[in-house]
């Protein structure tokens, strides 16, 4: 079914590029950049249900083994097999079930929202409609991401029935994930944990609460409050980094603290840290509940004094070497930028996470993480890091970095008006 705008005047914010002399020459210039680079890449995808998702990489054994700080039978298990040369540098696609799914309709939707450019909009259509089906997908966790992120935007720029029975419907199909007796929603189906939560659920739990405010049932709003208090018991350290991964006996006891994709099951692993400060502050918008609201800010503070970089764009692990070739990861810094944006309007000391995010911004707003139109196969910011410990997207440019950046723009664009 076919998504329809029907009308402008409920957008919740709008921004013409160039409307309003007063904003900064590179706020105009990034999304300018966003606009060709987005309808760059619509061009591109031909085949039905392909989402773009990054570019492909290739990956140096000796260099991951100086990142992690061990030798590769440490974890060369995890390796995933080597990029074909062929393939190097090309365009990195993934259907409608990879949990990046919904981040390239998100920007599409952004950056609609931003310009006002039909072009954008008629995209936004095409490839959230191409996740209808996800509807009935219930093997995930990541629904969150899948829905919120494109359907989840297209309900606040249009009036649709359809797009409400679809988040409803995935909503309570992130439900069925949810232990009462463990207090969380169980997050992987592979490997050999008993019951995994990943930090990254922090992120799924907005469908949970755009869920319960359209249908007026707290059930859902319940279950992402329950999830999230659970989650701060196990998952942070005294001073308040997180594990990746926190896996549970049927009892609600921990069986393991781990990582996947940090450098070590002790170690601060730079988008985790994101995912959580996010979280946190989302949950704090929507309950009111100070509890949330001071996590939300020890996060930011712990992220804000263990960052190494001068730019503020973090390596990919808070605790990776400091050595000329270690990757920054561009996601975790759009992530942070978007989450501290939103922490300013609520915290008491909210001007300082806004300069620090601003900060961030423009230098995710340079040459050096911009890219040039036209390149970076379409894809509006470089550098990103998606698993390095399992040679997965390294130093590359990946969807949800150009999502959380859009989104940062946004907000940083309505909290300047």
């Amino acid at each position: 079914m076919k998504l329809q705008i029907i009308s402008a005047c409920l957008l919740v914010s709008t921004y013409s590029i160039g409307a309003n002399k007063q904003n900064e020459k590179w706020v105009d210039n990034a999304l300018r950049t966003a606009t060709h680079q987005l309808l760059y890449t619509a061009k591109t995808i031909h085949t039905p249900n392909t989402m773009p998702r990054s570019s492909w990489r290739r990956y140096d054994i000796a260099f991951l083994e100086k990142q992690m700080e061990a030798d590769s039978t440490a974890f060369a298990r995890e390796l995933v097999k080597q990029t074909p040369t062929e393939k190097v540098g090309t365009l990195r696609t993934c259907d409608i079930y990879d949990w990046t799914s919904g981040f390239y309709p998100g920007s599409l939707w952004y950056a609609y929202e931003l310009t006002q450019n039909g072009k954008l909009k008629t995209q936004a259509e095409r490839f959230t409609t191409m996740l209808n089906p996800i509807r009935h997908y219930t093997q995930t966790h990541d629904i969150g991401f899948m829905i919120n992120c494109s359907y989840g935007n297209a309900l606040r720029l249009t009036h649709n029935d359809t797009i409400k029975a679809v988040i409803i419907e995935t909503a309570d199909n992130l439900c069925k994930r949810f232990d009462p007796r463990i207090g969380c929603i169980r997050s992987w189906d592979f490997g050999t944990w008993n019951f995994p939560v990943i930090i990254d659920n922090m992120m799924n739990l907005d469908l949970l609460f755009n869920a319960s405010k359209l249908t007026g049932n707290n059930k859902y709003r319940d279950i992402a409050i329950k999830h999230a208090l659970t989650t701060i018991k196990h998952h942070f350290r005294p001073d308040f980094t997180s594990f990746h991964v926190v896996s549970y006996n049927a009892d609600g006891s921990v069986e393991k603290q781990c990582t996947f994709q940090g450098k070590a099951d002790n170690s601060a692993w730079a988008r985790g840290q994101a995912w959580g400060v996010y979280g946190y502050t989302a949950c704090y918008r929507e309950t009111r509940n100070n509890v949330f609201l001071k996590q939300a800010v020890n996060i930011a503070d712990m992220i804000m004094q263990r960052v190494k970089t001068s730019d503020n764009i973090p390596y990919w692990d808070y605790d990776a070497p400091t050595l000329p070739n270690t990757p920054r990861d561009v996601s975790a810094a759009a992530i942070t930028a978007s989450a501290l944006i939103e922490l300013s309007r609520l915290a008491p000391t909210g001007k300082k996470y806004l300069d620090y995010a601003q900060k961030i911004l423009r230098n995710l707003s340079s040459p050096q993480y911009l890219a040039a139109k036209g390149t970076n196969n379409g894809f509006i910011l470089m550098h990103s890091v998606g698993s390095l410990p399992n040679g997965s997207e390294i130093d590359t440019p990946i969807n949800y970095a150009d999502y959380y950046y859009l989104e940062a723009l946004k907000r940083y664009i309505d909290i300047k008006k």
